[in-house]
């Protein structure tokens, strides 16, 4: 089975599908590797390090997607590139295919199957497989100390002969995988840290971390689905907004995380809440992709609001490259080989893992979320 890598061609997508062990890895178990050229190298892995494990170079991008079985990427290949795909082929990326129809419509033109790395069930059989968490702990990360370079103090409390240093404020808005490691960034560089996360649930974690859990009582209009948020009301947004206004105001950094599968991202930091921080202080906007939990933000830009730096980087994870590839290397291969073996897949359409992330198969869409939208 040829399993072929492509260059990476979204802006600012510094990632790729496979580090250098991983696909000797796959080499050795059987699989014929090829990667475009320089497809690792905003990652650091040279041309080299691949033929060093017998991964075969090549230069020409339209040969590569022709002669594949399998393509695996971290975004979603264009239109233009899945049309160049063999009939019958497998595509494995990360799709959002719920919001992406031009894909999806690709794929079928196309008469290839495609699966989604960001649908794998989130199971405790899976978690190998989880891009989305071993990308969201490296994006907590990065926006702390993001957040920590741009601010004009230190983080930590400093006695000097000089007089003494309080410790910065920080708050976090959301405590799934991005917030958890953003707390326990924060509390290691040594600030004050307070969380506020609408999933009761999550304060014993946070706790446990060091942080001071801001507690907001849920209502009917919360649903959960898997432990993650899918819905929740505008009133109860105004509710939240209302608790945490005054620790935002008193925030020297505020990271938000909040996400909606599908949906924009709710608004969580308003105008009125910017004019309230102090000067100096930093929003760092883990969810402008989607439209923002700040109504400053901008994406992919860092600006300046009232005396308040909002920095909206869209791909936070693309920022680490190296750790980024080599963890996203590490799902994208368990998960091929949970579907496959060095001569076919299995196509076990029964199976949880197989059935929640396959989008299409041979030309037909085939799961839930695009059939409602048909």
């Amino acid at each position: 089975m040829i399993v072929a890598v492509p260059k990476e061609t979204k802006e600012k997508e510094r990632r790729v599908s496979l580090s250098p062990d991983v696909a000797g890895s796959l080499v050795k178990q059987g699989f014929e590797v090829i990667m475009e050229k320089d497809a690792g190298i905003l990652s650091y892995f040279e041309n080299e390090k691949y033929q060093n494990t017998g991964v075969k170079i090549v230069e020409d991008k339209s040969s590569l997607y022709s002669t594949a079985d399998v393509i695996l990427k971290v975004n979603a290949p264009t239109p233009e590139e899945i049309a160049g795909m063999k009939k019958g082929a497998i595509l494995i990326s990360l799709m959002y295919a719920a919001t992406n129809p031009a894909m999806v419509e690709a794929c079928e033109r196309a008469g290839i199957s495609a699966f989604s790395m960001d649908a794998i069930p989130r199971i405790s059989r899976a978690q190998k497989m989880d891009v989305l968490s071993s990308q969201a702990n490296l994006a907590g990360y990065k926006a702390v100390i993001l957040g920590a370079a741009a601010l004009g103090k230190i983080f930590p409390l400093l006695m000097t002969a000089a007089g003494t240093i309080k410790p910065s404020r920080v708050v976090i808005m959301g405590a799934g995988v991005a917030g958890l490691q953003a707390i326990a960034t924060a509390k290691r560089l040594g600030a004050i840290v307070e969380v506020s996360d609408i999933r009761p649930e999550t304060k014993e974690q946070v706790e446990s971390l060091g942080g001071k859990f801001i507690e907001l009582k849920g209502d009917d209009s919360v649903k959960l689905e898997g432990g993650y948020v899918k819905n929740v009301s505008d009133e109860f947004l105004k509710k939240q907004q209302a608790l945490i206004a005054k620790h935002i105001a008193e925030a020297d950094l505020v990271v938000t995380t909040a996400l909606i599968p599908g949906k924009k991202a709710p608004v969580l930091i308003t105008d009125e809440m910017v004019k309230s921080m102090k000067m100096g202080s930093v929003i760092v906007d883990m969810a402008v992709e989607q439209g923002g939990n700040c109504t400053q933000s901008e994406l992919n830009k860092t600006v300046v609001k009232n005396g308040v730096t909002i920095i909206g980087e869209s791909n936070l994870p693309s920022l680490l490259p190296l750790n980024a590839s080599e963890l996203y290397a590490k799902n994208i291969s368990s998960f091929l080989l949970h579907l496959a073996d060095k001569d076919k897949f299995r196509w076990e359409m029964e199976e949880e893992i197989t059935a929640g992330s396959l989008m299409v198969h041979e030309g037909k869409s085939v799961h839930p979320s695009l059939k409602k939208q048909a």
